[in-house]
């Protein structure tokens, strides 16, 4: 897996991942985007160790690569992939992700989407 890991992470850099989420967020759906900007943030934190932020930009170069095992753009299975990438590194993480990044993540949705807060 880290051999898979290094390669997608070449792909990977702060301008190509806010151009393949603004391109695609409401193809990919809600789901995928809140896995992808968790993760986002868990890597923007300096706490995060380096292990958990190389396997972070595996998953998100994943994520950004536009041919990968299911092509982005074939309608409703184009993300699946993506899906099982991006939760599998956030389970292997997860003891690194904090509620402050779940929030930020559910705060940039709720803008991107138009959502109220639960708690208004």
């Amino acid at each position: 897996m880290a051999e898979q890991e290094s390669d997608f992470s070449k792909e990977y850099s702060d301008d190509r991942f806010w151009e393949k989420v603004k391109a695609f967020a409401i193809k990919a759906g809600r789901e995928v985007l809140e896995k992808a900007l968790t993760m986002y943030y868990c890597l923007q934190d300096p706490d995060t160790p380096a292990w958990a932020k190389a396997i972070i930009i595996g998953a998100l170069g994943y994520f950004i690569l536009p041919f990968d095992a299911i092509p982005d753009m074939i309608p409703v299975a184009g993300f699946t992939d993506d899906l099982g990438v991006l939760a599998a590194a956030l389970i292997i993480v997860s003891a690194h992700v904090k509620q402050e990044h779940r929030d930020r993540a559910e705060e940039k949705l709720r803008e991107w989407f138009g959502e109220v807060s639960p708690e208004t």
